[in-house]
């Protein structure tokens, strides 16, 4: 097991107050050669999915606590690996994005 400020470098804050557990993120183009193993799981899952991938969604399929993955998310848009849509730039989730989220945290209840 390894603990979470290992995989975050010792940093307990995201780089970017505005990503939030429900904002979507894209893969964006870029080598992966030289990220770190989590940032690259990150990466292969939202490269996997069309649309945008939520950070809550992330933390969930990796089973890793998300305040981690939202730090690992931000350096990986810091380093321009991940974006986030056009249309979900305005700061408003669109409700069927919320309710998508809703239903997965139900159902790991």
């Amino acid at each position: 097991m390894v603990r979470p400020f290992v995989r975050t470098g010792g940093r307990v804050r995201p780089t970017r107050p505005d990503v939030r557990l429900e904002s979507l993120v894209l893969a964006a183009t870029g080598p992966a050669d030289r990220l770190r193993p989590d940032h690259r799981r990150v990466l292969a899952l939202a490269h996997g999915v069309r649309g945008g991938l939520a950070v809550a969604d992330i933390a969930a399929v990796l089973n890793l606590p998300p305040s981690t993955v939202l730090i690992l998310v931000c350096d990986l848009m810091d380093s321009g690996h991940l974006t986030i849509p056009k249309r979900a730039r305005d700061g408003q989730p669109e409700i069927d994005i919320l309710r998508e989220v809703l239903r997965g945290l139900q159902a790991k209840i």
